[in-house]
C-alpha cells in the first residue's frame, strides 16, 4: 500500500472536529510548493533574460574557493 493509499484510508477513521486540522495541514503544504515552484520559476526567467555578457563564463570550484578565501 502507498503512503498516499494509506493516508486516504486514514482519513475514513478520523473523527470530523478533526478534519480541519488535517485539510489545513495538507493546503500549508501545497502552498509552500507552489510558492517554491514560483520563486525558482521566476529566478530562471530572470538569468535567462540577463544581459550580463559574463553569465555564460565557467568557473572551477577551485577558482571559486580561491576567490572566496577558501582555498
Amino acid at each position: 500500500m502507498s503512503s498516499k493509499e494509506r493516508i486516504v484510508q486514514l482519513l475514513d477513521v478520523i473523527p470530523e472536529y478533526k478534519i480541519g486540522y488535517v485539510l489545513a495541514y495538507i493546503q500549508g503544504l501545497v502552498a509552500d510548493e507552489e510558492a517554491d515552484n514560483a520563486f525558482c520559476e521566476k529566478l530562471v526567467r530572470e538569468y535567462e533574460n540577463d544581459t550580463d555578457p559574463e553569465k555564460e563564463e565557467e568557473y572551477t570550484l577551485e577558482e571559486c574557493k580561491k576567490e572566496w578565501g577558501l582555498a
